[in-house]
């Protein structure tokens, strides 16, 4: 069943936009930046209006595109594109502990001892706000 599309009203819209700015994002400091956004909105969870989901889409799309240009060169391997995101971002791999299910798993994997699993590859996407298809 498709979920129906909730009317945005463009005054609040216009209001949301002016507020946060978006941009296409060329430094890591406006990614950080549209990334605190899309957190704040993140945390509100089901309660977001019709006008912050769509702020919540935009930002997201212009996180995934900088990203993807940015941490994904193309010889890069999956764990290589990891370790980046860690390293840029300053994640330890106790931070990581839910993604992997265990201290053990996350050190074989961060060790290169074990790929990134398609189911992985989907929580680390979420996690660094990412696509999935850098971990695969």
């Amino acid at each position: 069943m498709k979920r129906a599309v909730r009317r945005i009203d463009p005054t609040r819209y216009k209001r949301l936009l002016s507020r946060t700015m978006p941009v296409i994002i060329e430094t890591e400091a406006e990614n950080e930046r549209m990334l605190a956004v899309i957190e704040k909105l993140m945390d509100k969870g089901e309660s977001l209006s019709p006008e912050e989901e769509k702020l919540l889409k935009l930002l997201t799309r212009l996180v995934e595109d900088f990203e993807e240009r940015y941490y994904h060169p193309k010889d890069a391997s999956p764990l290589e594109v990891l370790h980046h995101l860690m390293e840029s971002r300053e994640v330890k791999q106790t931070h990581l502990l839910d993604v992997f299910g265990s201290k053990g798993i996350a050190s074989e994997v961060l060790n290169g001892k074990r790929g990134i699993s398609k189911t992985q590859a989907r929580a680390l996407a979420n996690y660094f706000h990412v696509s999935a298809d850098l971990f695969i």
